[in-house]
């Protein structure tokens, strides 16, 4: 941020050089550590200005020319630093001036538009685009912020724009406007809506040959799961809203899933949404949908959103820790209310739906922090449900590898003949960080290894870790496809070893899937496409 310095900081940086005149009637006085905007107000009224010290003690004098040298020389450097920030910057930034003549137009504007920077400059702004699509003169005109709101600048270009109101004295005198290229996020947001349909369809069909009881497919005969499964089913009674709290990877999508499906008709929709995979700014569409023409670039048929898809079913909010904080005060009103409005719509729509939320974050410490609202939190929490980790029934783990033992060989049509107690020993002590989830993932890179149908200890990627710390996971693969003389197609050794990596990564994460892809260094949803793509979500 650029100030205008101290009288002080002028003497002493040598811009100003003090001289001594004879006349002291026609001197101004400033102290030595008076602001510029003091000695600028001496100077109005004296064409001289005494600059004295805290004794009153006179130190020179300085001149109003040497007071225009040096604002032309201030003003020259801000503009240098002004012109490098626009010519360094990619996105579009366009500037008017209260007449709407366009003072900065930047290459991504050029790129966006395809409007050249020498054409437009200087020049009103609504020769070059039509007034009611210029959201910059909303903000010149009537002081209106604006913040993340969609614009199709092309067929086939999205946008995000943001723009404010320049004031000065409390006048606007300007305006400024940002455009942020979305193409991409449109797209795959679309995509996924889209998949996420079939995927729905599809399980929709799969309901119809389940066992009659959703429980049977939560593994685990512990104390602790049992009295977990008991309060499960307690709840499948009444439609109220359940929180369901846990680790990473315990299970908390499968609970949600069976407690819907004991509760709802075998039509009902079961509709999930992941908190943290969808960008704050679509999270308002792809929650309530919009209406046609909702805003630029919207779809001209207009979209359904989750809540009207979940009609008549269960809406599972995955990940509810992680909801923009905008989001909550609107997802808080439909649930109180039962109502709301699609982007763009003016017609109330009724909500009919059940809500189930999970989370592996502490949403107590998450409201001191001020990152989630009271609330809603006491509006999700009619009813919690914990899962309990791994760690604490270390008694289900037994069944849990037979049942992705025999789920995995029969999938890979590979048959397991031997499974030593010296394994089964290893697998029975280790903490299982990633829970459940890890647990399934190990069992899969045994069945893997065992092109033998032997399953030995060095394939436990836990035990390659502790035991061959000398050499990597790699090369320990390569001796072990040596010595069994089998090579595996190339897609498949790829898939293993990107495998291993989000193993590792999530294990030493603790499961925390946003501190994870930092480690990565690849974004929150290209991890769950990864997780998703290898079958570990």
């Amino acid at each position: 941020m650029f100030e205008l310095p101290s009288v002080k900081e002028i003497i002493e940086n040598n811009f100003i050089h003090l001289n001594r005149v004879d006349n002291e009637s026609t001197l101004g006085r400033v102290y030595l550590h008076d602001s510029f905007s003091v000695l600028a107000d001496a100077c109005k009224h004296y064409p001289f200005v005494a600059v004295t010290d805290s004794s009153g003690q006179a130190l020179g004098c300085i001149t109003n020319e040497q007071i225009i040298d040096f604002l032309h020389d201030s003003y020259n450097q801000l503009k240098a630093f002004y012109e490098t920030v626009i010519e360094t910057m990619d996105a579009s930034v366009t500037v008017i001036d209260a007449n709407e003549r366009v003072r900065t137009w930047t290459q991504g504007a050029e790129k966006i538009f395809s409007v050249k920077k020498d054409e437009i400059l200087g020049k009103p702004i609504i020769e070059f685009f039509e007034h009611q699509n210029l959201e910059i003169l909303e903000s010149l005109h009537k002081g209106k912020r604006i913040r993340g709101k969609h614009h199709q600048a092309r067929s086939n270009l999205f946008v995000h724009i943001n723009a404010n109101p320049v004031y000065f004295n409390e006048s606007i005198i300007g305006a400024v406007v940002s455009e942020t290229d979305v193409t991409n996020q449109v797209v795959l947001n679309e995509k996924l809506f889209n998949m996420s349909t079939e995927v729905h369809r599809l399980e929709q069909e799969m309901a119809k040959y389940r066992p009659s009881d959703p429980f049977n497919d939560i593994k685990g005969k512990s104390a602790v799961m049992e009295k977990t499964l008991q309060m499960a089913k307690k709840v499948c009674s009444v439609r109220s809203t359940v929180l369901i709290l846990g680790e990473s990877g315990v299970g908390k999508e499968v609970f949600a899933k069976s407690i819907h499906e004991a509760t709802e008709g075998p039509d009902a929709p079961f509709i999930s949404i992941n908190c943290g995979a969808i960008p704050a700014s679509l999270f308002e569409s792809e929650l309530f949908g919009y209406e046609r023409g909702a805003f630029s670039g919207a779809d001209h048929r207009g979209k359904r959103g989750k809540i009207e898809l979940a009609k008549g079913g269960t809406l599972f909010l995955d990940e509810i820790g992680e909801m923009p904080l905008e989001m909550q005060v609107k997802m808080l009103r439909v649930l109180q209310e039962r109502k709301y409005y699609k982007v763009g719509g003016e017609k109330e729509i009724e909500a009919d739906f059940r809500v189930i939320a999970a989370t592996n974050r502490d949403l107590k410490e998450l409201i001191k922090e001020g990152q989630f609202r009271e609330d809603l939190y006491y509006r999700l929490n009619v009813v919690s449900l914990k899962i309990p980790p791994l760690k604490e029934r270390r008694e289900d783990i037994i069944e849990l590898i037979h049942y992705f033992l025999n789920d995995f060989s029969l999938r890979y049509q590979r048959p397991i003949h031997h499974f030593s107690q010296e394994v089964m020993q290893e697998m029975l002590q280790y903490d299982w960080p990633g829970n459940v989830r890890e647990l399934r993932n190990v069992i899969e890179r045994l069945v893997v290894f065992a092109t033998d149908g032997v399953i030995r200890k060095e394939y436990l990627p836990f035990h390659s870790v502790m035991s061959y710390s000398a050499s990597s996971d790699t090369d320990f693969l390569e001796n072990n496809m040596e010595m069994d003389m089998v090579i595996l197609p190339l897609q498949e050794e790829m898939d293993h070893h990107e495998r291993k990596v989000l193993d590792k990564a999530l294990a030493l994460t603790h499961g925390n899937k946003l501190e994870c892809s930092k480690k990565l260094g690849i974004t929150r949803a290209t991890l769950y496409n990864r997780l998703k793509r290898l079958g570990l979500s």
